[in-house]
C-alpha cells in the first residue's frame, strides 16, 4: 500500500498508509486523544474521523475542548439523534432534513398527528438514553441506486427526492448512530456519547413546508438549542426570556405606537406615537447626514421594467418585486412597472442627469427611499421583516483612489450614530470575492485592499468573511450588540463597479476622457422600521428621551392644580418637549402607574403645594423617588435632554 506523509501543527511529519482515518491518526499519537477525538481539520477542511486520507496533506485532530466547530457537531449530532428519538417513538413517522442553525437546529418531520408539548419532553427523555448509551457513529459511500433502492424500502419518499437532488459528482454518505440511519454529508461525532446529555433542549414546534415550497407537503419542524455545556444553555435561556418581556410587538401594543393587519400583510400601519419616533429618528439622520456631505435626493416609487432589465435585478429579483401592469392610453400592450425593490438603479439615474467631472467626486447622494420587496408570509415578523420599509439608504459615486477614505469617513460616521443611538459595541466582517464574480484579480486585490486599509487605519477589529461578497464587489457588514447580547446586521458598505457599467455612469477624469465611477452602497439603520424595532427591544421601550414619543405627562394630583398644570405643559412645548397633560379625576397613583405602562419617560405630579410654590415633582421612570424643582430649572432641564444628541 502507498504512502502518505502528513504535517501536523507543529511541523512535525509522520507517513502513514494510504486511506488512513484521522480517527486512526489520533491512536497512533496516544489512546486518550483517540478517546476525545471528535474531528479533525485536512488540508484545511473539516473533516470526519472515519474519512480516509489518501494523499499528502496537514492535519490537526480535534477534541472537544479546542474544536472551533465543536457547537456546529453538538448540534448536527443533535439534530440526527432527535430524528432517531422520533422515529423509535412512532415508526411511522417520515424523516426529511434537519440542518444547524442559530444556536441549534431544526429537523422537519411528515407525521399525521401533530406534536404537542408532552411530546417533546418524551423525545428528549429518549434523547438522553440514546446518548448515555455511546452508540458508535459509522459511515459508508454509497452509490445512487443503492442509497436510492435502501429509502424506497424504507418508505421514505423524502430522502429519495433529497438524493435525486444531489448533483451526479458528490458522494452519496449514509450515517448510523447506533442502529439508526440518515444521508448526510457529515462530519459527525465518533459517537452519542460525546454529545453533553444536559446542554440541549427542544423548544417549540412549527409548521414548515417541504423545501419551502407552499406547493409541497406541509410538514412539522421541531426546533432545538443546544450548546457546550448546561451553563451556556441555561445562559441562553434567560436571554430567551429577557427577549421575549422585550418584543417589540408587545411593547409596540403598550406604548400604541404601530399594528399590522391582514389586508396589508407586511405593511406597517404607524400610530402617532410610533410616527414620532420614526420622524426623531429621520431629522437626527438627515442632520448628520448633512453634516457628513450628503446630498439628499428622492426618487420614484414605481418604475418601468426597462430599468430592472438593465440593471440585471428584473432576472435575478424579479421573484421578489411587486409588479404593477398599467394601461397606457393608445398602447397596444399593458405597460410593467415594479414598485423598486431597491433604491440603487434610481441613484444612477440621478447621477447621469448632466455631464459629471472627476471634481465632482466624490458624489454622496442619499434618500430615505421607500421600497417594497415580497417576502413569504411565514418569514415576516413584526417590524424586523417587513415588505414595505424605508432605508437610510446613500450611494457615494467616486474613483478607485477615493475608495479608502470613504471607507473610512463612512466607517467613523457609522461608528459615532452607533453610539449616539446607545450602542457602543459592533463587529465588522469583510466579505471577500466569491468564486463566481466580475472583474479581474488585479480589481479585486486593489478593493480588498483598499476595505482593509481603511478598518486598519482607524484600529478597528474584524474578521474575513472568505467567498461572501457580492459578486460585482466585496462588502464590509456591521454587526451590532444589543443590550441583552443578540446581535443584529444593519450597517452595510459595499463596492460595485458592475452597476456604473450597466447603466451608462460616467465622468470626465482629469485627462478629458471618460470613465466609469465606482459606486459604494452604504447604509447604517438598514431600515427604519428594522432599526426602530431593535432600538424598542434594546431599551425594552424605555427609549432616551430624545427618542421618546411622549417625553413628560403632567398630571394633576388635585383638580385645582389643573390651571397650573397646563401652563406647565406650555412652557414645556414652547422649551421642544412633547408634552401632554392629565387631569382626569383619577388618583395620582393610577396616573403613574398606566403612563408607565405606556414608557413615558417623566410624570410630574402637580398638586397644592406644587401650584404655591411654582415647582414640579418629578418622578422618572423605573424610579420610585422624586425629586422636587422649580418649574424654570425643570424646564430648562427638560428642554436640553430633548435635543437629540450632540452629534447633530
Amino acid at each position: 500500500m502507498s504512502q502518505i506523509s502528513l504535517t501536523f501543527p507543529d511541523g512535525a511529519m509522520r507517513d502513514y498508509a494510504s486511506g488512513v482515518t484521522a480517527a486512526e491518526v489520533a491512536a497512533s499519537i496516544a489512546p486518550g486523544l483517540a478517546k476525545k477525538a471528535i474531528s479533525a481539520t485536512v488540508n484545511g477542511a473539516h473533516w470526519d474521523l472515519q474519512w480516509p486520507i489518501t494523499q499528502n496533506a496537514s492535519i490537526a485532530i480535534h477534541t472537544m475542548q479546542d474544536a472551533p466547530q465543536a457547537l456546529e457537531l453538538i448540534r448536527h449530532d443533535l439534530a440526527h439523534i432527535m430524528a432517531r428519538a422520533v422515529q423509535e417513538i412512532w415508526q411511522d413517522v417520515k424523516v426529511t432534513i434537519g440542518p444547524v442553525r442559530d444556536y441549534g437546529w431544526f429537523y422537519d418531520f411528515d407525521r399525521a398527528e401533530p406534536f404537542t408539548p408532552e411530546d417533546l419532553g418524551l423525545i428528549e427523555a429518549r434523547m438522553k438514553q440514546i446518548i448515555n448509551a455511546r452508540d458508535p457513529v459509522r459511515t459508508e459511500v454509497w452509490s445512487r441506486a443503492e442509497a436510492i433502492r435502501f429509502y424506497e424500502e424504507k418508505n421514505e419518499p423524502f430522502k429519495v427526492e433529497l438524493i435525486n437532488r444531489i448533483p451526479g459528482d458528490e458522494p452519496i454518505r449514509m450515517y448510523w448512530h447506533g442502529p439508526w440511519q440518515d444521508l448526510c454529508r457529515g462530519p459527525h461525532l465518533q459517537n452519542t456519547g460525546q454529545v453533553p446529555a444536559d446542554a440541549f433542549k427542544l423548544t417549540h414546534v412549527a409548521g414548515a413546508y417541504w423545501l419551502g415550497d407552499a406547493s409541497r407537503p406541509m410538514l412539522q419542524r421541531i426546533y432545538g438549542l443546544a450548546f457546550r455545556n448546561r451553563e451556556d444553555l441555561k445562559s441562553h435561556l434567560t436571554m430567551l426570556e429577557e427577549a421575549a418581556k422585550r418584543d417589540h410587538r408587545k411593547i409596540g401594543r403598550e406604548m400604541e405606537l404601530f399594528h399590522l393587519q391582514d389586508e396589508a400583510p407586511g405593511m406597517v400601519f404607524w400610530h402617532p406615537n410610533g410616527w414620532q419616533i420614526w420622524r426623531s429618528l429621520e431629522d437626527y439622520m438627515r442632520g448628520r447626514l448633512r453634516n457628513a456631505g450628503y446630498r439628499e435626493i428622492r426618487t420614484p416609487q414605481v418604475v418601468d421594467r426597462i430599468l430592472w432589465e438593465k440593471s440585471g435585478h428584473w432576472e435575478a429579483y424579479r421573484e421578489n418585486m411587486f409588479i404593477v401592469e398599467v394601461d397606457e392610453e393608445g398602447a397596444k400592450e399593458k405597460r410593467i412597472n415594479a414598485l423598486k425593490p431597491m433604491n440603487c438603479p434610481c441613484h444612477v439615474q440621478v447621477f447621469n442627469q448632466g455631464l459629471k467631472s472627476y471634481r465632482d467626486l466624490p458624489l454622496r447622494l442619499a434618500e430615505f427611499g421607500s421600497c417594497h420587496r415580497y417576502e413569504s408570509s411565514g418569514s415576516m415578523h413584526g417590524l424586523m421583516r417587513v415588505r414595505g420599509f424605508t432605508q437610510d439608504d446613500a450611494h457615494i459615486f467616486c474613483t478607485e483612489d477615493q475608495i479608502e477614505s470613504e471607507c473610512a469617513n463612512f466607517i467613523a460616521l457609522l461608528s459615532s450614530v452607533y453610539r449616539d443611538l446607545g450602542f457602543d459595541k459592533f463587529d465588522i466582517k469583510l466579505s471577500t470575492r466569491p468564486d463566481v464574480r466580475i472583474g479581474t484579480d488585479e480589481q479585486w486585490d486593489k478593493v480588498e485592499g483598499a476595505l482593509t486599509a481603511a478598518i486598519e487605519h482607524l484600529g478597528l477589529p474584524y474578521e474575513i468573511n472568505p467567498g461572501d461578497g457580492a459578486f460585482y464587489g466585496p462588502k464590509l457588514d456591521f454587526k451590532l450588540t444589543d443590550a441583552i447580547g443578540r446581535e443584529w446586521q444593519c450597517g452595510t458598505f459595499q463596492v460595485d463597479p458592475n452597476l456604473p457599467t450597466r447603466l451608462g455612469a460616467e465622468y470626465v477624469g482629469e485627462d478629458g476622457a471618460k470613465h466609469r465611477p465606482y459606486m459604494l452602497h452604504r447604509a447604517i439603520l438598514g431600515s427604519f422600521e428594522r432599526f426602530i424595532g431593535i432600538l424598542i427591544e434594546n431599551y425594552a421601550g424605555k427609549l432616551p428621551f430624545w427618542l421618546a414619543p411622549r417625553q413628560v405627562v403632567v398630571a394633576s394630583i388635585v383638580s385645582d392644580a389643573d390651571p397650573y398644570v397646563h401652563e406647565v405643559v406650555a412652557e414645556l412645548r414652547k422649551a421642544g418637549v412633547r408634552a401632554e397633560a392629565d387631569v382626569r379625576n383619577e388618583k395620582i397613583n393610577y396616573k403613574v402607574r398606566e403612563h408607565s405602562v405606556g414608557k413615558v419617560p417623566v410624570i410630574l405630579a402637580i398638586g397644592l403645594k406644587e401650584v404655591e410654590e411654582r415647582t414640579v415633582s418629578i418622578r422618572r421612570l423605573g424610579e420610585t423617588r422624586t425629586e422636587v424643582k422649580s418649574l424654570d430649572v425643570a424646564i430648562a432641564e427638560f428642554g436640553l435632554d430633548a435635543l437629540p444628541p450632540a452629534g447633530h
